[in-house]
């Protein structure tokens, strides 16, 4: 499977960037995964439902099934965060994933960095940043893209991609 990463500091267009990539990635004919990263507490059962009762009870993983899909939630009772790799390897067989987050994880990047994001770039530390979708000029090295151009980013992607294939 391929990688592509989508970073940036937070509420700077991350999501945004990560489904547009994931949409036209997928509109190409492509199986694409994802895996997005949260810093805060973060939990997808609901209190008081079935599943998050078996959770409560000490169940380590409860598989919540129905006839449109099944998710599974692991519960690492004070286990460390798993990595990128070892989230990778629960995924299915698929030919991308989109990762939003994980920006200290070595694969290649896309920086999404606004006029409205108050940070420094990231792109001057990290070296696995391959380019920057932008609504302004930035002094990156290599190629910046207009946040909207979702296809050219792809592209992009898609020819990177061949390129380390071959070399």
């Amino acid at each position: 499977m391929k990688i592509i990463g989508i970073v940036g500091w937070k509420n700077c267009g991350k999501t945004t960037l990560a489904t547009a990539v994931i949409s036209e990635l997928s509109s190409r004919g492509f199986n694409v995964s994802s895996v997005k990263h949260a810093h805060h507490f973060v939990d997808v059962d609901q209190k008081g439902t079935d599943s998050y009762r078996h959770r409560d009870a000490g169940a380590n993983e409860v598989i919540l099934a129905s006839g449109q899909r099944y998710a599974v939630m692991h519960e690492l009772r004070g286990s460390p965060e798993p990595d990128l790799d070892e989230l990778l390897s629960r995924l299915s067989p698929c030919d991308w994933v989109v990762v939003e987050g994980m920006k200290s994880h070595r694969h290649p990047k896309i920086e999404v960095h606004l006029q409205t994001c108050d940070q420094t770039p990231l792109f001057h530390h990290d070296p696995d940043i391959i380019a920057v979708a932008t609504d302004y000029k930035l002094d990156f090295d290599g190629p910046e893209f207009d946040i909207n151009d979702v296809k050219s980013m792809v592209d992009f992607i898609l020819v990177q991609e061949a390129h380390e294939a071959l070399t």
